[in-house]
């Protein structure tokens, strides 16, 4: 898996977060700056072959979906859908990171609401089902 890859997804999943309610406020986009300069870049030693941190990649497609006024499920449903085929790659620290971030940017604008909650809710539910997939093929090699 390539991590420029992850922070990219990473980026649509915060689109959809900041987004599911069809309104994106300077609060949020601040938020997400703050997040992707403090925490993540910090955080990341990955370069692209520009030598820019990949983590900045998360800002550049959240960009991106605001341009193209891209539309929150499909925003989310690519980042499952990215951490589905890359389930063996994605660690107990990306998932973490992803949580994380995610209930921040929905806490930025007068804190999170039913539908950014549920978002999270259904987020923590797929993460946790691809982890149990983890772990039956540990097992599953263990009793071979």
């Amino acid at each position: 898996m390539k991590y420029k890859d992850f922070y990219s997804e990473l980026g649509k999943l915060l689109y959809a977060v900041a987004d599911i309610d069809h309104v994106i406020t300077q609060k949020e986009k601040k938020a997400l700056y703050d997040i992707v300069k403090n925490e993540l870049v910090p955080s990341e030693r990955h370069t692209d072959q520009f030598n820019t941190d990949v983590a900045f990649y998360t800002e550049m497609e959240f960009e991106f979906m605001d341009e193209s006024i891209g539309d929150s499920a499909d925003a989310f449903n690519s980042f499952i859908d990215f951490v589905e085929d890359h389930h063996t790659a994605f660690d107990e620290r990306m998932k973490k990171i992803s949580l994380r971030v995610v209930k921040e940017l929905a806490q930025a604008y007068y804190g999170t609401n039913k539908k950014e909650k549920d978002l999270i809710d259904t987020l923590k539910e797929r993460l946790n089902k691809i982890e149990v997939k983890k772990d039956k093929k540990k097992l599953h090699k263990k009793m071979h």
